[in-house]
């Protein structure tokens, strides 16, 4: 399997409501840190998640987190 493209070398911050998410395993949307369908072909496919409540999260935009979406800081060994 290829390796995730790096969308960023750091996390995104953001606020999100209660449902349901995509996030981008691939490194390839434009629409970081959401699924744009551009792993289409690569291997790699969206990570469905939900959220209960109103809450910040710290989603991961470097793909190499191990707490998938949310970011553990693997962006500072890369």
């Amino acid at each position: 399997m290829n390796e995730p493209t790096i969308a960023d070398t750091k996390p995104v911050v953001m606020e999100l409501e209660a449902g349901t998410y995509y996030w981008c395993s691939c490194g390839r949307s434009q629409g970081q840190p959401f699924c744009d369908g551009s792993h289409k072909g690569t291997g790699f496919a969206p990570l469905k998640f939900e959220v209960a409540e109103k809450r910040t999260v710290a989603l991961c935009n470097c793909k190499y987190t191990q707490n998938t979406p949310f970011c553990d800081g693997s962006h500072t060994k890369l």
